[in-house]
């Protein structure tokens, strides 16, 4: 694996950032690449057709160039070369797992980094975005929770990861039959539903029919549970809901999810029953990260059944997939497998999970960047007086 330097480390993020004034183009809406191509005095009759050209060679054929764009002529991709790009983020580190998952860092324009993780089957995989650098939840499982939140992704910087993904594994243009990234989940580092309007725009970008058109059935979003936010997800994306619940009791939830103590799990089950579209041939996962001791008792499975009656739902049981300075062990086999019997014989599916790029920190939970806060500059009057930051 070749990593460049921390990127915690502020020296070093300004010595290994590429700066660039130009503005990206990766992200843009076909309205706002509209408003770019007027700013470039490209003839208003015209800028209909150059956007579909540009969203074509975008997102069908993965240009990493404008120069690449033939159909468009020479004067319009010098004016864009000049003021926009079409780079993807830097390449910070890449590792493969033994069991063929992989786990790039990503690192953007200011610095900050993301981990994004491509989860690969027979004839299709999975690939796995982060919506935020860092997370503000700090679920105590969780790898990435124990990182502060930097800061939300652009829209653009989530389509990016798509597209870097499909640079490695040459999946251009888009594929009409069967593909290898065949589906997205919103599982990675940060939570979705706290940079939604982003994250929305994006999944739009993936989903549109003339690019990379992922459809919305192949894309699932994780939330830990944002309830306000959950009806708006459904009606304006349509696309696959997984509820991170992991406990069946108020006070084990607050403590394992946070979040939980301004939305409990009664607010959280009630946003799931009325989330738009959900019917049996859609059903709603609840994710159930198995912790000895903790939540993997078979009472703790019979309550599961009890709060989840009603909803149409599977279950997804994960083991808990360790990382350095870890507070809690993966429950037993014996206690899985009894976990998921109990589910199983109350009618809904409860596969468990198989732990995939453990050997690389990329199985769920795992995820984590170097990438910190800046500190808050104090002001000089604070300095003079020798006070605390705040």
């Amino acid at each position: 694996m070749q990593r460049l330097p921390a990127a915690g480390d502020e020296a070093s993020i300004r010595a290994n950032t590429v700066a660039d004034e130009r503005e990206s183009v990766i992200g843009l809406t076909r309205d706002e690449l509209a408003d770019r191509l007027r700013a470039l005095d490209v003839p208003a009759k015209r800028v209909p057709m150059r956007v579909k050209q540009l969203w074509h060679w975008i997102y069908h054929r993965g240009a990493t160039e404008f120069d690449a764009m033939t159909t468009i002529g020479g004067a319009l991709r010098a004016a864009l070369e000049e003021h926009h790009t079409l780079a993807r983020p830097g390449l910070a580190a890449e590792q493969r797992s033994a069991d063929g998952t992989r786990k790039w860092l990503l690192r953007f324009a200011d610095g900050r980094e993301v981990e994004t993780v491509y989860i690969p089957e027979e004839d299709r995989g999975a690939l796995c975005l982060s919506s935020q650098v860092g997370c503000t939840l700090s679920c105590t499982f969780c790898h990435t929770g124990t990182q502060r939140l930097v800061r939300n992704l652009t829209a653009g910087e989530i389509v990016a990861q798509v597209l870097v993904a499909r640079d490695s594994y040459g999946e251009w243009p888009s594929p009409r039959g069967p593909r290898m990234l065949s589906n997205i989940v919103m599982m990675g580092m940060g939570e979705p539903l706290f940079n939604f309007d982003n994250v929305a725009s994006a999944l739009r970008t993936v989903m549109d029919p003339e690019g990379i058109a992922l459809s919305r059935r192949r894309i699932t979003l994780s939330t830990a549970g944002v309830v306000p936010m959950i009806e708006r997800c459904g009606a304006e994306l349509g696309v696959g809901l997984a509820v991170s619940l992991h406990a069946v009791r108020d006070g084990l939830r607050d403590e394992l999810v946070p979040i939980n103590r301004k939305y409990p799990i009664a607010a959280l089950l009630d946003a799931c029953r009325r989330y738009p579209g959900a019917s049996n041939a859609r059903r709603i996962t609840f994710e159930y990260v198995m912790l000895r001791g903790v939540n993997d008792t078979e009472s703790d499975a019979r309550e599961l059944v009890r709060l989840i009656a009603g909803i149409p739902a599977k279950l997804n049981l994960i083991p808990f997939n360790p990382w350095p300075g870890a507070p809690y062990e993966c429950s037993s086999a014996d206690a899985i497998e009894r976990f998921a019997a109990i589910v199983n014989r109350a009618g809904y599916a409860a596969p468990v999970r198989t732990p995939r790029g453990r050997d690389i920190l990329a199985a769920c939970g795992q995820l984590k960047s170097a990438s910190a806060p800046r500190p808050r500059r104090r002001s000089v009057a604070a300095q003079q007086a020798g006070a605390p930051a705040g």
